[in-house]
């Protein structure tokens, strides 16, 4: 209670009228209930009521039927007093990120955030503490005549250049303020390949902070922008013409020390055994993996060959045509930067169950010590097939459909999200992959360009 009171007091002396209660759906669409400052104290327990149907709604508003899931019956939305944030780009207005929980105080089976601290607890268990970050590609763009363009077409800037960084400077000193006023740490801003295409890095924190700050990145980067006149997209691939935009996972292990499990001086180019086995276990498990961290129709636009974006299951060293990229650390700091970067993975997924499958799987790989293959040492589509075979590369699926196939295959994975949550998901992203099918391109782009 006393957490509850410091948040009530922090709201107040910022003069909040209105906290939002904010989750997200398992269509990676940012959902939420505000509610006036006066009912705060109260709210902060009891939660706020939603109907069990709104997690069956999918990307283009439809309810979808599924049982147990009908517009009878509620949950709550109860949320992390340590999630409180006031949101600098709208006045008198703040945040908190929200567990989904039945009248129990449990969770009702369908609750992203409730997986992924489950999946945290299991990786606890096996002396595993997990640190993560998203590293997020995004658009800016305009609306002009019913269409959206980037924002600095027809003069776009080359990748990385001083004249590019100018061009989105006003916006990126708001946006890495912003950033920081909640707890960020904003690492690296530039600008992207693609027309109007932005990248901001924040830095790695626990994995149950790391998805509660994707979810605040993505509404910052938006509500700033609208503040310049922008609309900011996080769509995979909002212009068929640019560059795919990813939303990657840097993540390492470490153990109840402080040691990282995934470095190892005497190793070969310093990857542990157990950094081998979490990286086979994703590897092994990825084909229905991708249905959960390249989830929509349109993120498979983005993977394609030598598209730095990876279309396979392939690790290696430093290799941007791979899925599983090992990092090289920094001087005089090699322990404590030794990541993995996940890259099939962009911000169409909900956070808490993409990083939450992508745990489980390198759990898997570690409890079954599994062997990953030779690193790929050249981009995949250029490989012989003895090369492909020596490093266990198999391809992705190539469609929402045939992703969402092998996901309703694999029992580590449904097992590890449960019935009702499987259910869920699978039915959702069914509905959608029937929607996009019946319509043209340009309904797709429309209905990605924003929701995410």
């Amino acid at each position: 209670m006393q957490q509850h009171e410091e948040v009530v007091s922090a709201a107040r002396a910022a003069g909040v009228k209105l906290v939002r209660f904010e989750y997200c759906d398992v269509s990676g669409v940012a959902r939420t209930k505000a509610i006036h400052i006066d009912q705060l104290a109260g709210k902060l327990h009891e939660g706020v009521s939603l109907t069990r149907a709104q997690m069956a709604i999918d990307l283009c508003e439809q309810l979808v039927d599924i049982p147990g899931m009908e517009p009878v019956g509620e949950i709550r939305l109860v949320p992390d007093p340590a999630t409180f944030t006031v949101l600098p780009w709208v006045p008198a207005s703040a945040s908190v990120l929200c567990d989904q929980l039945g009248h129990d105080r449990t969770d009702w089976g369908a609750c992203p955030r409730s997986y992924l601290k489950r999946v945290i607890a299991r990786a606890a268990a096996m002396g595993l503490h997990i640190q993560a970050t998203f590293e997020n590609e995004f658009y800016l763009a305009r609306e002009v005549d019913g269409r959206y363009e980037p924002f600095d077409v027809p003069g776009h800037a080359p990748v990385y250049s001083v004249i590019g960084h100018d061009l989105a400077a006003p916006l990126a000193v708001d946006l890495v303020d912003a950033l920081a006023a909640q707890g960020m740490v904003p690492e690296q801003a530039i600008n992207e390949y693609g027309a109007g295409q932005q990248e901001i890095s924040i830095r790695h924190t626990d994995a149950l902070g790391a998805a509660d700050n994707q979810m605040k990145f993505r509404d910052t980067v938006r509500g700033v922008a609208l503040q310049h006149g922008l609309l900011a997209s996080f769509a995979p691939k909002p212009f068929p013409d640019q560059i795919g935009s990813g939303a990657h996972v840097h993540l390492s292990l470490w153990d109840a020390t402080g040691r990282s499990l995934l470095y190892d001086a005497g190793a070969e180019r310093a990857l542990s055994d157990t950094g081998r086995h979490f990286i086979a276990g994703v590897a092994e498990h990825l084909p229905a993996l991708a249905a959960l961290t390249v989830p929509s129709r349109n993120s498979y636009r983005r993977l394609q060959p030598s598209a730095w974006a990876s279309c396979t299951t392939a690790w290696g060293f430093d290799n941007k045509e791979v899925a599983l990229r090992v990092a090289s650390p920094f001087w005089d700091r090699e322990e404590a930067s030794y990541n993995i970067e996940f890259k099939t993975s962009d911000a169409s997924a909900n956070p808490y169950l993409a990083l939450g499958a992508l745990i489980t799987c390198g759990l898997d790989g570690i409890r079954r010590q599994l062997d990953p293959g030779e690193p790929c040492e050249h981009d995949p589509a250029r490989m012989t097939p003895a090369e492909l075979e020596r490093s266990k590369v198999r391809p992705l699926p190539s469609s929402m459909g045939d992703a969402l196939d092998a996901l309703e295959k694999d029992a580590v994975l449904t097992d590890s999200l449960g019935e009702l949550l499987t259910r869920c998901y699978l039915a959702v992203r069914r509905s959608e992959e029937q929607t996009f099918a019946a319509h043209d391109d340009d309904f797709e782009r429309r209905h990605h360009f924003y929701r995410f």
